[in-house]
């Protein structure tokens, strides 16, 4: 029933804006003629105003258009990696959490860290957040995979130019009225304790969980609470979450589909590149989808990349 009343939701917010923007190019119309029986040109001013957000709006709506797969409305989880690169993915892989942070924060998200591991010097070597809000999964599964960052080091005295690799996963969190056939002998299940900056907050209680599926390698944790039965009920959702999407992927395969698969986090295996230095260029090796606006991307603008994602997914879906 929740599932149900979720659905029902999200239908009835697609339904409201198409509605809501109908109405508003009836009312620009009713403008328009107004200003034509006046002459007035401050209201042809203000109708090319309303047609810009119009567009804006009309886009979003195309692009939700493309979220129709089963698990799209959902809520997501998303995991991110340092790898190739020391101190320098670290740092990359907390630019990319902010990145996403922000994303979810314009996208009106709610996000919540689950487990974080920090790097040695800077940054973070790994982190896993829950992503929640209409449609979460459906967006950010096109950021699924390697991103490359090329800039001049903040870390390197000599200020060269260096080139680091971070990885992307998510997968959507799954309903508990969907039955996903888990055996608890296959997990293992280990408690350790949570990092933390030391002082009062330091926990010092061996409240962190880490599950591991030992038939697939999926390994998932959680530190987000103090209580470590709270991180073990969180911890065994995202591992239902996590097996439930290794099976639609298996389904997704058999279908050969194969946009967004997952690549080696090192050399010539990147989704996207982020090149600071010597120029500002973001390009999106699977569509070849360029932007130079690279300040307000890594704040969280990242629709133009998403919608380019969807709509060469979608033209490939259709040629098959």
């Amino acid at each position: 029933m929740q599932s149900l009343n979720k659905e029902k939701v999200a239908v009835e917010n697609v339904v409201n804006s198409w509605n809501a923007l109908f109405q508003k190019i009836e009312d620009l119309e009713v403008l328009v003629e107004m200003s034509q029986e006046e002459a007035d040109e401050s209201s042809f001013n203000e109708v090319i105003s309303e047609l810009d957000g119009i567009e804006v709006k009309v886009s979003q709506l195309e692009t939700q258009s493309l979220l129709s797969g089963e698990l799209d409305p959902n809520s997501c989880y998303m995991s991110i990696n340092s790898g190739a690169g020391g101190t320098e993915a670290c740092d990359w892989a907390q630019m990319l959490l902010r990145m996403y942070t922000r994303y979810a924060d314009l996208k009106n998200f709610k996000t919540e860290v689950l487990s974080v591991t920090e790097g040695d010097e800077a940054g973070i070597k790994s982190v896993t957040i829950l992503i929640e809000g209409p449609y979460a999964y459906g967006l950010l599964k096109a950021e699924t995979g390697v991103h490359r960052l090329v800039r001049i080091s903040p870390f390197d005295a000599n200020a060269k130019r260096h080139t680091s690799f971070t990885s992307v996963s998510t997968w959507p969190e799954v309903s508990e009225e969907v039955d996903v056939d888990l055996d608890m002998e296959d997990v293992r299940v280990d408690t350790y304790r949570a990092g933390g900056k030391g002082g009062q907050h330091v926990n010092k209680t061996d409240s962190a969980v880490r599950m591991t599926h030992e038939p697939t390698g999926i390994v998932v944790q959680c530190q987000s609470e103090r209580s470590q039965i709270q991180n073990r009920e969180k911890c065994l959702k995202m591992l239902k979450a996590a097996l439930y999407e290794k099976e639609v992927e298996k389904r997704e395969a058999e279908r050969n589909e194969v946009i967004g698969e997952k690549k080696a986090n090192e050399w010539g295996s990147q989704i996207r590149s982020y090149v600071l230095a010597p120029y500002q260029m973001v390009k999106d090796h699977r569509t070849n989808t360029q932007s130079s606006a690279t300040d307000k991307i890594l704040d969280g603008d990242l629709d133009l990349f998403i919608e380019s994602f969807l709509k060469e997914k979608n033209k490939l879906e259709m040629a098959q």
